[in-house]
């Protein structure tokens, strides 16, 4: 549904509902004035049963099933930019991760949305707000909050990272834990991929925002879609895709293998065409270690770097920014709602108006 007079939201009011444990939450001076608002679904597939469905004795029979779609919630600023950002989140959790930060602060969503972007939210097929799968799993609640912990670089459990860009406060954790979500079925990158090329064609052109996880679906959706204008990846965890004959090495890790994936070289090809930035935080190690956490992302890093590469080598327009190297610390997996998010933020829009997408 969507809100056509104009709505002024601040977080200072919002912040009284929904983080009144959040002792440093700051509230904006200036207002968000949104034109318009609302959400849907979008993609997915439709599955039937043969025969007759009977109102009074209901089977399976004749009857349908919706699944396999994505959510999306979408605000857009009065005054809005040409190009929308989407933001597609990673593994284990949702279109939350975009939204306020765990310790109360505003997020990627409410900061671009000041930058006068329209933003759409968008919850993954099989995840979240968009958990009918067309595959079924089972789903067993397998305490992992410390293996977490560890793997997206907050530190090595108990101790957080010296200088860590995270909140220390207990309540902060819980939220950060308490965000965390299971899939409803199997991950399949290609039928989240199809879900957000249905988006970006509902849409139009658009900046494609992914995390960590969402990084293979991402590179697919701008391969399957024009619409995408431009891809900002934050920690790319896996999928990396490359022209048939120039995969990389397998690379092992304290944490497993890290496979590449090999795709056509017409296919590759559209990824040649559109700008491409890609961001790692710290406490990435350039060695192999024993410890699991941070070996993880040592070798996505350095297949990350191969993947820029290879992209700039076939004609394309790709950069990584490892941002310890710009002198920027500290830094979680979690880039956009770390404390330092507005720097980050900063980064992005330095590139989107260097490339003239703002």
């Amino acid at each position: 549904m969507s809100l056509h007079a104009l709505s002024i939201i601040t977080l200072a009011t919002l912040s009284m509902f929904v983080a009144p444990f959040i002792s440093n939450a700051q509230a904006s001076p200036d207002p968000i004035v949104i034109s318009d608002q609302g959400s849907f679904a979008v993609g997915g597939r439709v599955q039937t049963v043969p025969g007759s469905f009977v109102n009074n004795e209901p089977t399976a029979a004749g009857q349908s099933f919706h699944g396999d779609h994505l959510y999306a919630f979408y605000q857009v600023p009065e005054h809005p930019r040409p190009l929308p950002i989407i933001m597609l989140h990673g593994a284990y959790v949702s279109g939350r991760s975009w939204e306020t930060t765990y310790d109360g602060r505003e997020g990627f969503q409410t900061i671009f949305l000041r930058r006068r972007f329209p933003v759409y939210i968008v919850d993954q097929p099989r995840r979240g707000r968009a958990g009918n799968s067309s595959v079924g799993m089972t789903l067993e609640p397998i305490p992992n909050d410390q293996l977490f912990f560890d793997q997206f670089r907050i530190g090595q459990w108990p101790k957080f990272f010296d200088h860590v860009q995270f909140d220390r406060r207990p309540e902060t954790l819980n939220q950060f834990f308490r965000a965390l979500t299971p899939n409803t079925g199997p991950y399949d990158a290609t039928v989240i991929a199809d879900a957000m090329a249905a988006l970006f064609d509902k849409v139009g052109p658009a900046i494609l925002f992914s995390h960590s996880q969402g990084g293979e679906p991402g590179w697919l959706t701008a391969i399957r879609s024009s619409n995408v204008k431009a891809v900002v990846a934050f920690e790319p965890g896996s999928g990396f895709v490359f022209p048939q004959g120039e995969k990389p090495a397998d690379m092992p890790s304290a944490a497993g293998t890290l496979r590449a994936q090999e795709i056509a070289t017409t296919d590759f090809a559209k990824l040649t065409r559109i700008p491409i930035i890609i961001y790692y935080g710290d406490n990435i190690p350039t060695r192999p270690t024993a410890d699991r956490g941070k070996d993880n992302w040592r070798v996505r890093l350095a297949m990350a770097k191969l993947w820029v590469a290879t992209i700039n080598r076939h004609g394309g327009d790709a950069r990584l920014v490892h941002l310890p190297e710009i002198g920027i610390r500290g830094n979680t997996h979690f880039l956009m709602s770390d404390l330092n998010n507005l720097e980050i933020a900063d980064q992005v829009s330095k590139f989107l108006a260097e490339k003239k997408l703002d």
